[in-house]
């Protein structure tokens, strides 16, 4: 089994409308989706993890020298276009399953039922030092 970080932005996919600006049963449709995606991981046992994240205007950004005192910004910036909405950590078989449960969650719906689109980067979870040379 490998374990694999699928992340999620607000990126929209393919609608510039805000999902709190979607109807009510859109937005409905849209978390039964992804709450239905996860209760299937959790069943099989390949979930690992899943969390959403605060809004990018709570983040704190932290850049130290181990010297001197770090320095603290808010961030990361409004101007930023991909924020992190959330992650899914998943435990699989192999890639191709883990990019398969990644283009199930892009396609949760979004305003009138359109599949979003949405982008989830998905990520292998480094195992090991052989890992570390691989740039």
């Amino acid at each position: 089994m490998t374990k694999f970080m699928l992340l999620m932005s607000h990126d929209g996919g393919n609608t510039d409308i805000p999902m709190l600006e979607w109807d009510e049963a859109d937005r409905n449709a849209h978390m039964k989706h992804l709450g239905d995606s996860i209760e299937r991981l959790r069943q099989s046992g390949e979930l690992v993890e899943v969390n959403a994240l605060t809004w990018p205007k709570h983040a704190k950004v932290v850049r130290a020298n181990g010297v001197s005192a770090p320095v603290l910004t808010d961030g990361p910036y409004a101007e930023a276009k991909e924020v992190l909405a959330g992650y899914t950590m998943v435990d699989v078989e192999s890639e191709e399953r883990a990019l398969e449960i990644a283009a199930e969650q892009s396609a949760a719906p979004g305003p009138g039922g359109v599949p979003l689109e949405q982008p989830i980067e998905v990520r292998r979870v480094m195992d090991g030092d052989a890992d570390l040379h691989d740039f």
